[in-house]
């Protein structure tokens, strides 16, 4: 029976790539959790800057209230400017970690599905391999009452002849 198409080193065959595609799976659902933890990393980076901005403002118009001249307006806005580039290149970076999240996810779907429809097949390759087992068995089972019967003396078509 090692002939028939759901033998067991076919099941094993497809066991074996079932616990690739769970291995690969399971890489795909750390590298989405790597990539949320990266994302969420420079999500607050950029909050805290943009919350500095706000303070720094704060600071600026109150010692802008006390006495202000051109040279600390000039450094205000110099480095107001900066601060402002850095706030926008940190939300980019934010932006971009949440794209690879994104990305991860999809992999991590795709590997989810391959898994599930390998785990579905095994499934159904052993139920119609216990199918094909028990219709050999009724087989052998019939065959073998037939046997019986005929070395009984007993025929089918014995009733016709009386």
């Amino acid at each position: 029976m090692s002939s028939h198409p759901y033998s067991a080193s076919n099941l094993q065959t497809l066991g074996i790539l079932l616990e690739r595609a769970e291995a690969e799976r399971d890489e795909a659902l750390k590298a989405v959790q790597e990539a949320q933890l990266r994302a969420a990393q420079a999500r607050d980076q950029a909050d805290q800057l943009g919350q500095y901005r706000v303070d720094y403002q704060q600071r600026w118009t109150q010692q802008f209230a006390r006495a202000g001249t051109m040279d600390i307006v000039g450094c205000y806005q110099n480095f107001g400017g900066k601060l402002d580039q850095a706030i926008d290149s940190q939300g980019q970076v934010a932006q971009h970690a949440e794209m690879r999240v994104e990305r991860a996810r999809a992999v991590l779907r795709d590997k989810e599905m391959r898994a599930a429809a390998i785990a579905k097949l095994i499934e159904r390759r052993r139920l119609e391999s216990g199918r094909a087992v028990q219709k050999a068995e009724q087989k052998q089972s019939d065959e073998q009452s037939a046997r019986t019967a005929l070395a009984g003396g007993f025929h089918p078509l014995g009733r016709l002849r009386a």
